[in-house]
């Protein structure tokens, strides 16, 4: 490339960054120059063809096209490019022995319902029984009692009761911590599941060679007075996608014993399962302080 050809690029890019400078939001004046100049050094990089841009646009179009209220194609193209995961944890800085944080996901839905203590939120998806239990402290180890717990959880055929079309409402719901900080719930084991991938993005993870699997988890989101709100998983360890989830979701922190326990052993609060196999997990979750 000649020096000529190198100087009209830069000068290009110092143009359009320049543009910015009138942007009254200090903060959007600074993401936009950043965003050009990225842009601009990937395109120069590459040595992008006009072909490739307007297979990316056309990638793009399609991407919003497949979006809609129940599906959100542009979370799971960040997810699985990492974007959602480092956006995560910039945000989430260590502090003590809090909880790690991981990605949100697609299919949270608000509403879930409540659940006592003890309390079973499968709704009926198809899936092992599993008891969760554990404690909600503080980086001190104080208790933190009446803290929200939000659960959710693919079925046992690897759906998120959001990707049905009857509106069920299934394997997920919320629960309060007992002046003890601890709680207990029904939940069902986790098992693996492909993302969507007959859209977009599940063509560019063929493309690449790439899985849509992800780690057998059960989402959780944590939230209290006076606490930053927590937005977690945990994951069966022994599962062999731990090394591959496709949204880099897994932290080793995260990675718990769930406990396999044969048909006809005691549940722990009595319950009858009629001669199923059941499992069981503990998680004492540490919430940080909110930020002042």
């Amino acid at each position: 490339m000649t020096t000529e050809q190198q100087n009209r690029e830069a000068r290009l890019t110092d143009r359009v960054v320049a543009s910015f400078d009138g942007t009254p939001d200090p903060r959007l004046r600074e993401l936009m120059r950043s965003l050009t100049r990225h842009l601009h050094s990937f395109v120069r990089e590459v040595r992008l063809t006009e072909e490739e841009w307007q297979r990316a646009i056309a990638f793009l179009t399609a991407t919003g096209h497949i979006t809609d209220d129940r599906r959100q194609e542009f979370i799971l193209l960040s997810d699985v490019l990492g974007v959602s995961m480092q956006t995560v944890t910039v945000n989430n800085e260590a502090y003590g022995d809090a909880t790690e944080a991981t990605v949100f996901g697609p299919f949270f839905a608000a509403g879930s319902p409540a659940v006592e203590q003890g309390g079973d939120i499968s709704g009926g998806a198809a899936g092992e029984p599993c008891w969760v239990s554990g404690t909600v402290t503080d980086t001190s180890g104080e208790p933190v009692p009446g803290a929200r717990i939000e659960v959710w959880e693919a079925d046992d055929d690897g759906f998120y009761d959001v990707q049905y079309d009857d509106d069920r409402v299934a394997a997920r719901g919320h629960l309060f911590s007992d002046d003890a900080g601890a709680f207990r719930f029904w939940a069902i084991t986790p098992t693996p599941y492909p993302i969507p991938h007959d859209g977009p993005v599940g063509r560019l993870l063929a493309a690449t060679a790439r899985s849509p699997m992800r780690a057998s988890h059960l989402h959780f989101m944590v939230t209290a007075p006076g606490m930053r709100t927590l937005v977690t998983h945990i994951f069966v360890r022994g599962d062999a996608l731990l090394d591959s989830d496709s949204v880099f979701g897994v932290r080793d922190s995260l990675v718990k014993d769930f406990t396999s326990c044969p048909p006809g052993t005691p549940t722990p609060d009595g319950r009858d399962l009629g001669g199923r196999g059941w499992s069981r997990v503990h998680f004492d979750i540490v919430l940080a302080p909110r930020s002042p």
